[in-house]
């Protein structure tokens, strides 16, 4: 880990215990169904997990969700500047000339990397995807459901198990063997989420009109009255038509659906642009949170980045739309999808920023694919804005607050003091977690980066040379190692 990622590790945002109580006039005042727990009021990422590499030393034994060969149009690549572990890829070096290197959710330091972006932003929750654990998959999700649970406590997040069941065909009696022989084990976290008092679970795919969630109501409500007697709080990702019972949705799952503590409905292939997200507010996520009302059920809708492959992303535009729109709407949590899911272009975790840092001789986009340039942790960025306009901590608003790439600080004063001592004052920049102060003793630098600051406005440059003059710059840090442009530089004089 970096000096700038570590310095920046304590940062954090402060809940509020009202978490959906407007006090803001642009939003309907929405009763509570349950009292703000650890997703009620909070953000929740949906976490895949479930990538492994060559040579990592994994169970699984090579490429896992990564290409096993090279895929020039694979939807997204990851900034690997801010990992300690990576492994050379199948594809060749990157445009910039560097090593194609991949991370592995095996080594814990991918997953406490990427935790503490989580606790950065001010990302409440993991929701840890959790498919048949019966196929040759087991084994390295039990190892990884491990390491996630200690990266959640060591950084201050919770986690709770998802299970997505598409295609498991013998899941209305394994998933219960996996909770009492398995999974259970973890509510004994203190980092292990819990709603009412109760360890959450999550099923995914109960009641999907398509072969690969071929279950019937019945099975599904056994399952989900199981859970419930073992005394958890059940959340249902189901599809977005599950009201209706119609398109995406199988008809006669009403009385499933109610049966749940929360609600989540998908709406990936919903949601391309604008329009259409405001087309899904309508639609759907207004009747949605009044029918969850009405039975007493907790409403956790989708937010969506953008398919980067797809060219949906607008340079965050789309993403803030969906936070706009679940927050007016009155939702009682909200679930980002996803947070790393690289093979669906759709995460939000550090990605690639410019041609130069994809694999040479492909067509995988960068951030900057529409032409505006995005810092590689922007999408955190806007994750961590957005969770503060769905806590209340900022105002409702409709236009993206969040930069794409920082600004730096805009003004810079020196102070000569005594014992050799200059101390430097900086100005702030709104989504800064950090800043690094250059410095050099010729005009123009090159400059040497001499501390990383995570609070105050100033810094004490000690240990100097009385009578040399030094220059001085500042800059605005990333979470991903990267930084701002250079502030104006300024100069003064050491004295005795």
């Amino acid at each position: 880990m970096s000096l700038l990622a570590a310095s920046c590790a304590k940062t954090s945002f402060t809940d509020q215990a009202a978490a959906n109580s407007s006090n803001n006039t642009a939003k309907t005042a929405v009763a509570l169904v349950s009292p703000p727990g650890d997703v009620v009021g909070k953000v929740a990422v949906g976490y895949q997990g479930w990538f492994a590499a060559q040579g990592d030393g994994s169970p699984w034994g090579g490429w896992w969700h990564w290409p096993g060969s090279v895929d020039p149009n694979y939807p997204a690549w990851p900034d690997m500047r801010q990992y300690t572990a990576g492994y050379q890829s199948v594809y060749s070096a990157l445009n910039n000339g560097q090593a194609s290197r991949l991370f592995s959710d095996w080594d814990q330091s991918t997953i406490n990397t990427q935790f503490l972006w989580m606790q950065q932003n001010g990302l409440d929750c993991a929701a840890l995807q959790r498919f048949n654990p019966n196929s040759p998959e087991g084994p390295i999700r039990d190892g990884i459901t491990t390491k996630v649970r200690a990266a959640a406590e060591s950084f201050g997040r919770k986690y709770y198990i998802m299970y997505d069941v598409s295609g498991w065909t013998n899941m209305q009696s394994e998933i219960k063997t996996d909770w009492t022989s398995k999974m259970s084990a973890n509510t004994s976290s203190s980092a292990y989420a819990r709603q009412n008092g109760k360890p959450v679970v999550c099923i995914w795919g109960f009641g999907f009109n398509d072969p690969n969630h071929n279950f019937t109501a019945a099975a599904c409500q056994d399952v989900i009255n199981f859970f419930k007697g073992q005394g958890c709080y059940v959340i249902g990702g189901v599809p977005r038509e599950w009201r209706t019972g119609v398109g995406g949705s199988r008809s006669g799952f009403l009385s499933v659906y109610h049966s749940l503590n929360m609600i989540s409905p998908w709406l990936i292939g919903a949601i391309g642009n604008v329009t259409d997200a405001d087309n899904v507010y309508n639609q759907f996520m207004v009747p949605d949170e009044s029918d969850c009302q009405a039975n007493g059920i907790d409403y956790q809708p989708c937010v969506l980045p953008g398919d980067l492959s797809g060219h949906q992303r607008v340079h965050g535009d789309l993403f803030w739309r969906n936070f706009y729109n679940t927050t007016r709407a009155g939702a009682q949590g909200l679930y980002i999808s996803m947070f790393d899911e690289y093979g669906e272009g759709n995460q939000i975790a550090a990605t690639a920023e410019t041609h130069a840092g994809v694999p040479s001789g492909t067509n995988i986009p960068a951030l900057d694919e529409d032409g505006t340039a995005c810092s590689a942790d922007y999408y955190l960025r806007v994750s961590g804005d957005g969770a503060k306009m769905f806590r209340q901590q900022i105002g409702l608003t409709s236009t993206r607050p969040t930069p794409p790439v920082l600004a730096g600080p805009v003004s810079l004063t020196p102070q000569a003091m005594s014992g050799a001592i200059i101390r430097v004052y900086y100005s702030a920049v709104t989504g800064a977690p950090c800043y690094n102060l250059k410095r050099s003793t010729t005009s123009g630098g090159p400059y040497t980066t001499v501390a990383t600051i995570t609070g105050g406005g100033f810094f004490d440059n000690s240990g100097l040379t009385p009578g040399t003059r030094y220059y001085y710059v500042v800059t605005a840090g990333h979470i991903n190692g990267g930084e701002s442009g250079l502030s104006p530089q300024v100069s003064a004089v050491a004295t005795p």
